[in-house]
């Protein structure tokens, strides 16, 4: 009988498509397995703990945050343990950014980098050369350009703590530096006030905007010329996959520091509970190795986790220079916290942001509170480790 795995990914056709056509050629490669995977939305993914999707899937795309979670059920495989040393050293190597160490946790590798990611600027290239404006350098070129109502900027939560982080460094400190504060009053009030700055400018109907619906609004329309943070995606920078082409810059300079931002990227892990442990592993290896990764993968639309990828000729060249122009922004990226109960603050103290940002709250209750929701993810952590 021939093997089937289940797998789960998320619903965009940088998620999904690349993964479709490269379990297409491994199952003609190993004609006795079937890979079956299905979609869902990132909102899906929030509401339904992964740990439970391990036990209804093979093979699981995650972001990096959940490792700590990974790390305390074991519902995942720790990969070192079924490859090869050299293996993981060159996926470490060649690694974008910090994208392989963020799925590495307590010294296992819960995960492998099959996708690379952070907030980098977006422009379109055909708006700002009729207006005869130049890419935005300072955050003061930002502000300048948002009060002509040309800068779109994704406002949900989630991605306004991202880029709170970034902020916060921008101001002179790391956050998450101690287990009692996600950051110092003084800076993290200085990094709100920043972000106000922004966020009191543009359109209201971009604090119901993902990154997705920005690239949407940018390239199918002319209302916006410019991004200056969201996490990026190159399938937009392909000529056909949108009505307008996006190009793609580095981030700017805030308080003459360029702006270090939040990587994302994903995943792709092995359920401890599948029965086809070996096959599923062969397949996440397979499809994160150099070969697949700057071919197959980046040809269908997928934005690999490979550094050899990001500085390939043929993969630069259908993207106009999306990856070579945003490669130093994931190398300058700042990784987010994994411990076990991270995800609790992070579900949680966007709102709270977000509602400053929107209405002009008090920053230094704002703060109070996003404090105070980190605490209570440093005790769920105790209290699930005590279990």
């Amino acid at each position: 009988m021939a093997i089937v795995l289940q797998g789960i990914t998320w619903g965009h056709s940088r998620g999904i498509t690349p993964l479709l056509a490269a379990a297409q050629r491994y199952s003609e490669l190993h004609p006795g397995v079937e890979i079956q995977w299905k979609k869902r939305t990132l909102q899906e993914f929030a509401d339904f703990p992964i740990e439970k999707l391990t036990e209804q899937y093979d093979l699981l795309i995650i972001d990096h945050p959940w490792v700590g979670c990974a790390a305390a059920t074991n519902c995942v495989l720790p990969l070192d343990e079924y490859l090869a040393p050299e293996y993981l050293q060159d996926q470490l190597d060649h690694s974008v950014g910090r994208s392989h160490e963020s799925y590495n946790y307590k010294n296992k590798q819960w995960a492998l980098a099959i996708d690379a990611a952070t907030p980098a600027a977006s422009f379109r290239k055909d708006l700002l050369q009729q207006n005869n404006t130049a890419i935005p350098q300072t955050w003061e070129d930002v502000i300048a350009l948002a009060k002509m109502g040309k800068v779109a900027v994704p406002a949900i939560p989630i991605d306004l703590l991202m880029n709170f982080y970034s902020c916060c460094i921008a101001c002179g400190k790391t956050p998450f530096e101690n287990e009692e504060e996600v950051i110092d009053m003084e800076t993290g009030v200085q990094a709100i006030e920043t972000m106000k700055e922004l966020y009191s400018l543009v359109d209201k109907k971009m604090f119901s905007c993902n990154p997705i619906a920005v690239a949407e609004l940018m390239s199918s329309t002319d209302d916006y010329w410019y991004c200056p943070f969201a996490y990026c995606y190159s399938n937009y920078s392909r000529t056909g996959y949108a009505k307008k082409l996006l190009h793609y810059a580095d981030v700017v300079q805030v308080n003459n520091k360029k702006l270090q931002t939040t990587i994302g990227g994903t995943g792709i892990a092995v359920s401890a509970f599948s029965q086809h442990k070996d096959t599923a592993v062969d397949f996440a290896a397979w499809i994160v190795s150099p070969s697949m990764q700057r071919t197959m993968y980046v040809q269908h639309g997928g934005q690999p986790g490979h550094r050899s990828a990001w500085t390939d000729a043929a993969a630069n060249a259908l993207t106009n220079d999306f990856f070579t122009t945003v490669l130093p922004v994931m190398d300058n990226g700042y990784i987010r916290p994994r411990y076990n109960g991270y995800l609790h603050f992070q579900d949680h103290a966007g709102a709270p942001l977000q509602q400053c940002l929107m209405n002009n709250n008090d920053a230094v209750n704002t703060i109070k509170e996003m404090n105070r929701i980190y605490q209570q993810s440093r005790i769920n952590k105790k209290t699930i480790a005590a279990l």
